[in-house]
């Protein structure tokens, strides 16, 4: 009588499961609520079934693999922050050129490269502005990159141990029933042929995909724009000043370079011993040997010609894009002298607009096209555009200034400027750091990823305020909230159940047919849930079935990981495809036509190496 108790109470508490679940799936399909409010909806309904305590529905929260992934995060902006990442994009823009293959392939190998170490939805946000900006210099439809991007991004995630979440809670799910996880490496064997086929397979399927492109803005400001509008071409100069020049021990003021040669000091690049700086000048800036002086001529370029041999100053290359490459330190901005402005009949040298506002006028408007000549005595009036150049911080400063000068447009350069410039090299030794930590093993791999986020601060590529904001809690509380399905299933007998019932529908079929079919389930489950809640459901099944037919249950796990990161099927597989949607300029179909077809590829690879590199 009492263990017929038993099992009528164990079926009543997991229909109560059953039913959360469902109730959890169907709200990810529907995406109402957002996915980590389904999550702590959950963590909250859990406790009421009966089959775990509240301070069990919050382990997830203690889970050395859930500090690891927030770690990671914190990694993984380090690496955009110093601008590793742009470096990247920029690479490929000048070693790809304008040839759509060559694109195509180098974009994949970087993203999936860089992905296999930070997260693949971080990577794919950085890579959607360099593809639109290749897009629209070579005429190449965003629809023809942006899938490859995602094909690509997912694909990281079969790299290594750290690259995804999924395999975060896979390697945790084996942990948990006392088998070792796996390591850094054990995930690439399989992610490099799937890289491999994905680029031959988007080199055919592309033809596919939407090839138009948008027509180019011809409101977007840049610098290269306002150098024509404001004709500043040929009137950039980069010299140094020698150990003999007179300028050495002078400031700013006594010189007056704008009124003797038309000459005016933007910035000065002054070498330190492990590094660079740029300076904004001012009245009391005194100038050293070895300075660089980047100057705007507004005075024909003989009486500069004149000065620089008088005072000893050593010409320079220059990249030909006034100053553009040094977009990172110096900004520019359009401004209009308001009715209000004190600056009202004021030349341009009277409005001391470096003295005020650390700015210098480089470019005047007034409706009927620039000023060139003689910009420096032209009496400013209301309703004036003065182009100003200047530190992004002093323009960020005086934005909200409506007194004297409104700013009214900024360059979509301001958009690509990084918070900690010349901090690459530190955020890649740190990053190198980790993955050596992790490889050895001498540390465990969460002790190891807080060791670089520990790094990377005391270096300065990232601080507490951006540490905090680079964690994506949404991830963080999906998982949590998710977790404790695992056990409640484990409780209750259904992960048994479901590992019979696998087990039963694949009987006498072998092993391989069994891989297949797991993936299989997998992957159509991540077609309408996150991959990562997908992860969490399907790992405990995957150990239940390699326990019941008394086998490793590594390939088991490695299955369900690899299919986790096959999410190409739909739009809401992945973060990862819901960001390329708008750009890509894609539909539904597009995303079924071209992912279901790779999804069964990526089977038949899997169900082909897994059991080859993992043994039964």
């Amino acid at each position: 009588m009492a263990a017929i108790e038993r099992g009528c109470k164990m079926n009543a508490e997991l229909g109560l499961v059953l039913a959360l679940l469902v109730s959890a799936i169907v709200m990810f399909a529907v995406n109402k609520p957002r996915l980590d409010a389904v999550a702590l909806i959950m963590l909250v309904a859990l406790p009421f079934t009966g089959v775990l305590s509240m301070g069990e529905a919050l382990a997830g929260f203690s889970d050395p693999n859930i500090v690891l992934i927030a770690a990671l995060f914190v990694i993984g902006d380090g690496l955009v922050r110093t601008g590793v990442a742009q470096q990247l994009g920029d690479w490929l823009i000048a070693t790809a050129g304008s040839s759509e293959l060559r694109l195509t392939v180098l974009l994949m190998l970087v993203v999936c490269s860089l992905g296999a170490t930070m997260s693949s939805t971080a990577v794919t946000a950085i890579f959607i502005p360099v593809v639109l900006r290749i897009s629209q210099s070579t005429g190449i439809g965003p629809g023809r990159l942006m899938m490859p991007l995602s094909f690509a991004a997912l694909i990281s995630g079969m790299m290594t141990l750290v690259a995804t979440a999924p395999n975060l809670v896979v390697n945790s799910e084996l942990e948990r029933h006392g088998v070792p996880g796996f390591g850094f490496f054990s995930f690439t064997p399989f992610g490099l042929p799937v890289l491999g086929l994905a680029i031959v397979y988007m080199i055919f399927a592309r033809r596919w995909l939407p090839g138009e492109n948008e027509p180019k803005a011809s409101q977007q400001a840049t610098f290269g724009a306002w150098v024509d509008e404001y004709k500043l071409a040929h009137r950039e100069r980069r010299v140094k000043i020698s150990d003999r020049s007179p300028l050495v021990g002078q400031n700013l003021e006594q010189l007056d370079l704008p009124s003797t040669s038309g000459a005016n000091i933007l910035a000065i690049e002054r070498s330190h011993k492990f590094r660079k700086e740029i300076l904004r000048p001012t009245v009391n800036t005194e100038l050293q040997a070895g300075d660089i002086l980047l100057i705007d001529l507004t005075a024909p370029g003989g009486q500069f010609d004149e000065l620089r041999a008088r005072m000893a100053l050593e010409d320079l290359p220059l990249s030909g894009g006034y100053f553009a490459d040094r977009s990172q330190e110096i900004g520019m901005a359009e401004t209009i002298v308001p009715p209000t402005s004190e600056l009202i009949g004021k030349t341009v040298v009277e409005a001391e607009l470096r003295t005020r506002f650390g700015l210098t006028a480089v470019g005047l408007n007034r409706g009927d096209g620039p000023h060139t000549d003689n910009l420096l005595a032209e009496r400013l009036r209301t309703g004036d555009t003065l182009l100003v150049i200047g530190s992004w911080k002093e323009i960020e400063r005086y934005r909200t200034d409506t007194k004297d000068l409104v700013v009214i447009k900024l360059p979509v350069e301001i958009e690509e400027r990084l918070p900690v410039p010349g901090k690459s090299l530190h955020a890649v030794i740190c990053l190198l750091f980790v993955i050596g930590l992790m490889v050895s093993g001498i540390v465990p791999n969460v002790q190891a990823a807080l060791i670089g986020c520990l790094l990377m601060g005391v270096l300065g590529c990232v601080d507490f305020a951006s540490a905090y904001r680079s964690i994506d809690w949404k991830t963080i509380i999906l998982i949590v909230g998710m977790l404790p399905f695992s056990v409640a299933l484990e409780r209750t007998g259904g992960v048994d159940l479901a590992a019979e019932g696998l087990k039963t529908l694949t009987a006498g079929a072998g092993n391989s047919i069994v891989l297949a079919m797991l993936f299989a389930i997998t992957a159509a489950l991540g077609m309408f849930i996150s991959n990562t809640a997908t992860a969490v459901l399907m790992a405990p099944v995957a150990l239940a079935v390699a326990h019941e037919l008394g086998v490793s249950p590594y390939p088991f796990a490695m299955t369900v990981a690899l299919a986790a990161s096959t999410a190409f099927m739909t739009p809401v597989s992945s973060p990862v495809n819901t960001l390329v949607v708008a750009p890509g300029r894609y539909s539904f179909g597009d995303f079924v036509r071209i992912g279901v077809p790779f999804s069964f590829i990526v089977l038949i690879v899997s169900v082909i190496l897994v059991p080859l590199l993992l043994p039964f």
